[in-house]
């Protein structure tokens, strides 16, 4: 019997937007006296003769020009897009020119605005910026970085560009080789070259970080801040991060491959490599953390990422924040790894679980925002690292384990968030027989039901969703049934009976139908419970809720053939669920074909009488032509095909049907089919057909 695997919503962090961006001095000096004409002047200057001017005067031009951007950002950007100066810096950005790292510097700055960075990417800056990467000068390669960076920002045309001129390739290389250097201006470096790869590889459709690289003192020029999942303020040595939210999905496809291209490049172990030696440097941490969150959501990534030792970084990092903020950045990261099974086992071997439990300890009291939302991260992460076989095995610990006891704490606590978090680390734990005997032996059932009890009126659906998915978790080994019904269990799941919400109506069929598997009394008494049985007729025609259809269709077959009654029977055909039987014989999943023939056929050897003007109306004996004709058909529905049609014979109106359906045909090329049970019942059916003809 398999058992669903129960998850919540993956954790989610803050949505608290920084105030400001931190910074630190890393200021040109300006050009003292400027003003409006001064910028026109240089303007001017620049594009006119570029070729015939001194270093000093273009030094002058470049210098007024910073110092515009300086002042009124967005203003002079549009006036150097006007002036046409975009074409001219190609020409200037050369290694060999001392006025390089202002040019780059300059493009940087202008890249911060939305509206310039296509006009960058048209004016054929990108592959002369690419070919500056591979200088040695320190100063150019950060200002060429910023630059970069800028213009890939939430830009498909300017990630194009970069990836056809081969940056990237360039960039991971320089973090490769810088990795293990710990000098202000290598760690400086590393940030800027970090964020570059992260604004290349950032994906617009989602929530992560995108970064303008600026001079310290301004805030990128940008769109409207909208909410973002992670708070993000860099500091960086000299290049401050502000944090917007793209949109467009459009981009999806394409940034899915310049992620795969980093992964292919082996970026995720220099990464992983680079948190550890720098995890003092708090930018480049939160670096790190931000590739990471853009990384981990491909499934190659996290292949890769259980090659290193990211499990034990994550976690030795955790440990030392304070602040909820770095702490929901990590959480971040967590979360899509820990859908990796060989992952969720490296961070509980890490300690994760520990520090996951002390953050509830800590929380779970607090009417702060940022505590309820912690709270509820962690937990959260808590019952997806239970999803693994492995780690939630360790984790159980024969049922001794110190994490299952303080799970089950969580169940009678007074915050919704604690009880849905613990019913769905139970019904994770109740993943295999031993687990599940363990547990009801040790009175998690009364736990359950009394969690249920006090959400029976207006109650928290996700609550009673996963205290019901822990129940029929537990239901599933034969010797828990009933110990199961005798605590009243039955009783428990049908005062939930009149929700009208599909997802606490699914757990609730699953639960039942798990409960009577061959209990008969217990399916007799529910199969007699004649509103239990109408609301399963009114759920079989729930035709937006798939799940719900064909899990009521389930039970209706389950009660008759578990109790056999023919009072059961009654009731279903006067609630009129007999259709609802005979179309589940044609469902795409031979288990319901054969669990609503083997029902049907209880019905025609017990109660024919009763339901034969159902079956008529319903078509039973065309659709079991069709089966039996069939060669799609799997054996075991050819076989409770015709032994459905022996019993029907019984009826009148029903033989009349056999017999205009030239059944005898059908059935005598059965005698040879493959699967001798198929055959031998082929023959027994012919005979009887031959005999009531």
């Amino acid at each position: 019997m398999s058992r669903s695997t129960t998850k919540c919503s993956a954790p989610k962090a803050f949505t608290k937007l920084p105030a400001h961006c931190w910074l630190s001095a890393f200021r040109s000096n300006g050009i003292p006296g400027y003003s409006v004409d001064n910028l026109s002047d240089a303007l001017k200057k620049l594009k006119i003769t570029t070729t015939d001017s001194t270093a000093d005067s273009l030094e002058g031009c470049l210098d007024c020009l910073l110092q515009a951007l300086a002042e009124n950002n967005t203003e002079t950007s549009e006036k150097i897009q006007k002036s046409g100066v975009l074409q001219v810096f190609a020409s200037l950005l050369t290694p060999q020119s001392s006025c390089t790292a202002k040019v780059a510097n300059i493009i940087a700055e202008v890249a911060r605005n939305e509206f310039m960075r296509n006009p960058c990417v048209d004016a054929a800056l990108i592959p002369p910026l690419v070919q500056l990467l591979n200088c040695k000068d320190q100063e150019v390669l950060l200002q060429t970085g910023r630059a970069l960076g800028n213009i890939c920002y939430d830009s498909h045309e300017g990630r194009n560009a970069v990836d056809h001129a081969g940056g990237a390739h360039i960039v991971v290389d320089h973090i490769r080789s810088l990795c293990s250097k710990t000098d202000p201006a290598s760690e400086k470096l590393l940030t800027v070259f970090c964020g570059m790869l992260m604004n290349y590889s950032n994906e617009n459709g989602k929530e992560h970080h995108k970064f303008t690289l600026c001079l310290p003192g301004e805030q990128p020029h940008q769109k409207k801040k909208k909410k973002i999942k992670l708070k993000s303020t860099i500091l960086l040595f000299g290049v401050s991060m502000c944090v917007t939210e793209g949109h467009g999905a459009i981009e999806i496809q394409v940034l899915d491959t310049l992620q795969s291209q980093l992964i292919n490049m082996g970026v995720i172990p220099t990464l992983v490599k680079l948190l550890g030696i720098h995890c003092q440097n708090a930018a480049l941490t939160e670096m790190c953390l931000v590739a990471f969150g853009n990384l981990a959501e491909l499934e190659s990534s996290k292949e890769q990422f259980a090659y290193t030792n990211i499990a034990e970084e994550l976690v030795k990092l955790f440990k030392k924040q304070i602040e909820h903020d770095k702490k929901e950045m990590i959480f971040e990261v967590l979360a899509p790894l820990a859908e990796n099974d060989v992952i969720k086992l490296q961070l509980v071997e890490a300690g994760l679980v520990e520090c996951l439990l002390e953050i509830v300890q800590k929380t779970v009291d607090s009417d702060k925002e940022d505590d309820i939302a912690e709270l509820k991260t962690a937990s959260d992460l808590m019952v997806l690292l239970l999803l693994g076989d492995e780690s939630m095995q360790k984790l159980f610990e024969g049922g001794r384990g110190s994490v299952f006891q303080r799970v089950l704490s969580w169940i009678p606590s007074n915050s919704h968030q604690l009880q849905l978090a613990g019913a769905l680390a139970i019904a994770n734990f109740a993943r295999n027989d031993g687990n599940c005997i363990h547990m009801v032996d040790n009175g998690i059932v009364q736990k359950l039901m009394d969690l249920l009890d006090r959400h029976v009126e207006d109650g928290n659906v996700t609550v009673q969703h996963a205290a019901l998915s822990a129940l029929r978790n537990l239901a599933i080994p034969v010797v828990n049934k009933a110990k199961m019904l005798s605590a009243g269990v039955a009783e428990a799941v049908l005062k939930f009976l009149r929700s009208e919400m599909p997802p606490v109506q699914f757990k609730l069929l699953g639960t039942l139908r798990m409960l009577i598997d061959a209990q008969a009394e217990a399916a007799e008494q529910l199969g007699k419970n004649v509103k239990l049985v109408e609301r399963l007729v009114e759920w079989c025609e729930a035709k937006d809720h798939a799940g719900v259809m064909g899990e009521s269709n389930r039970l209706l077959s389950a009660l008759i053939r578990h109790s056999k009654s023919k009072d059961v029977i009654r009731t279903i055909v006067q609630s009129g669920g007999i259709k609802h039987l005979v179309t589940m014989a044609t469902s795409e999943h031979v288990i319901m074909q054969n669990e609503a023939l083997v029902a049907l056929a209880l019905i025609a050897a017990l109660e024919l009488v009763t339901a034969e003007k159902d079956l008529e109306n319903a078509q039973l004996v065309q659709i079991l032509h069709r089966l039996l004709s069939d060669d799609r058909s799997a054996p075991e529905i050819k076989y409770n095909s015709m032994v459905l049609i022996c019993a029907l014979i019984g009826s009148e109106p029903l033989q009349k049907e056999v017999q205009s359906m030239a059944f005898l045909e059908v059935v005598s090329k059965l005698r040879s089919h493959e699967n001798k049970t198929v055959a031998q019942q082929a023959s027994l059916t012919e005979q009887r057909l031959a005999v009531e003809s």
